[in-house]
């Protein structure tokens, strides 16, 4: 399976417009990490994780296959972002104390990512699958949300998409996995914000390259008069699978 770029384009309006990871999950990984040498953050899109993760380890090494997402990307001096797909690294063997992939996973050939995982894994390092599928807001706008999603865009979505919306529970995780707290992204948004964040879903940009504007035109025309004026708090709960390399 070759690199399936949904994003490249869009680069600038990713890194714009995507909700923001809680500090929780950072924490999380480099307390549970065996050590905090060197992180590996595969598919690292714009580097949103990559640096938080920077924060907590000595050295984090990013890669994207997206040249565009790499440049896009935040720096850090501890922090060294390559374009690489998710299977072949370049990391040299034993090296990671932890490897985590926030919201990529779904793209990757996963049986030759496993592989690579335990390659540049040392003894006992973390594995981290991180997704976040739909937003909740409240049980008057969720069902509208839901139909455009589930709906509308149903016939635009890459078919990989649905391991999302399932938290990668489906996915095959081949290391010894562990209990994870619950964990959520949250925002205070207004609309037109929340449609920002929209344009850069795969399903809205096929759809609209199909339709022209009108399906989000639609979607926003109905939420509009039920949103009201002024923000609203959004939630993303976090799919996370997690183990160690045994």
């Amino acid at each position: 399976m070759g690199f399936q770029d949904h994003f490249s384009a869009h680069a600038v309006d990713y890194r714009a417009f995507r909700p923001t990871y809680p500090a929780a999950l950072p924490d999380f990984l480099a307390a549970a990490a065996p050590a905090r040498g060197l992180a590996w953050d595969v598919g690292c899109g714009n580097g949103q994780l990559s640096t938080a993760l920077a924060d907590r380890f000595a050295r984090v090494v990013a890669t994207d296959a997206s040249a565009d997402q790499i440049a896009n990307a935040a720096p850090r001096p501890n922090l060294r972002y390559a374009v690489a797909p998710a299977e072949k690294s370049g990391l040299a063997d034993g090296s990671c104390d932890l490897i985590v992939a926030a919201q990529a996973a779904h793209w990757f050939d996963l049986e030759r990512f496993y592989a690579e995982v335990r390659r540049v894994a040392k003894p006992g390092a973390a594995v981290a699958l991180v997704s976040y599928g739909l937003m909740l807001v409240d049980p008057i706008l969720d069902p509208v949300i839901e139909r455009f999603h589930n709906g509308t865009l149903a016939p635009y979505w890459p078919a990989d998409r649905w391991k999302v919306i399932r938290a990668y529970r489906d996915l095959p995780f081949p290391f010894a996995e562990q209990p994870v707290p619950p964990m959520a992204m949250q925002a205070d948004w207004p609309l037109p914000r929340l449609l920002d964040y929209m344009t850069t879903w795969s399903g809205v940009k096929e759809a609209t390259k199909a339709l022209g504007a009108a399906p989000l035109d639609a979607f926003a025309a109905d939420i509009a008069p039920l949103w009201g004026d002024g923000t609203r708090t959004i939630r993303w709960p976090l799919g996370l699978r997690f183990g160690f390399v045994v």
